[in-house]
């Protein structure tokens, strides 16, 4: 922000709290209504940001707030190619045998490396136990995360910070397996992809903050509950059919066999089945 428009702005700030200084001498109704009030304060804050980052010559500062309708809504950096700064909402989201939950839920930049601890913790609320393996990317693969998990005899798929061990002479088998580790750490990507490509995950426009935290945690319990509809519902149904489909083809097979034997056809069984 400009000096003028500073100036501009603690004007017009100056001009309205001189006149609501003359309804609260005169003992009148204070003019202001709550969300007019709410407004006027994020103006003042917003202005007071700005007015910090301009005398400090920076372009960062605490809670800085980006718009005045959605003062909760923080820059987020990102280095991506696309968009080197992004804003909206960060989430800290577990896959758990194909479901989704939102462990943290920030509107604030932070260290997703500080997540992978309470998401444990939170497993094991949940099943009674640590999980076997955490297949994480590798921003998680801190020192204390690294520690902590150790102590626990829980792997992960990370690589960890400082210099490499030698790796010891694998098998076929454990080379497999630790590859395919690795890429089942994609689900979570396909998750993600699954929202902003089919529910619009990454369009969510609403303006007050408690509405876009039920948006996108109405958008994660859908995708649960279409999994939960595919693998457990239909999936048992299906696999009920199938059994019974089965059934009458051994049925058939063994009536068909029995018509043929006593019409003296020496065929075999297989030669039966595909005629």
């Amino acid at each position: 922000m400009t000096r003028k428009l500073l100036e501009s702005v603690k004007r017009d700030i100056k001009q309205i709290n001189s006149m609501l200084n003359i309804f609260e001498l005169k003992g009148s109704h204070f003019p202001l209504k709550h969300s007019e009030q709410r407004m006027f304060w994020i103006i003042n804050t917003a202005y007071a940001q700005q007015k910090l980052m301009y005398d400090t010559k920076t372009h960062s500062c605490t809670d800085r707030i980006v718009s005045i309708f959605q003062p909760h809504v923080r820059p987020i950096p990102r280095g991506k190619t696309k968009a080197q700064i992004e804003f909206g909402s960060k989430l800290g989201v577990s896959l758990d045998k194909g479901f989704a939950r939102i462990n943290t839920f920030s509107w604030d930049a932070y260290h997703e490396g500080g997540d992978l601890i309470k998401q444990v913790e939170s497993y094991k609320q949940l099943h009674g136990h640590y999980p076997e393996l955490v297949q994480v990317d590798k921003i998680y693969a801190t020192r204390e995360n690294g520690s902590w998990l150790n102590e626990r005899n829980i792997r992960i798929t990370a690589v960890p910070l400082g210099r490499r061990k030698v790796r010891e002479a694998e098998t076929y088998y454990q080379k497999q397996k630790r590859r395919k580790e690795a890429a089942e750490r994609n689900h979570i990507e396909d998750k993600f992809g699954q929202g902003e490509n089919g529910y619009n995950l990454n369009e969510i426009r609403a303006r007050l903050k408690n509405t876009s935290e039920s948006w996108v945690s109405c958008i994660f319990f859908i995708m649960n509950l279409i999994l939960y509809e595919k693998k457990y519902i239909f999936g048992s149904i299906l696999e009920k059919v199938t059994k019974i489909g089965v059934r009458i083809m051994v049925h058939t097979e063994q009536i068909l066999a029995i018509f043929l034997l006593k019409e003296g056809y020496q065929s075999n069984k297989m030669e039966v089945k595909y005629l």
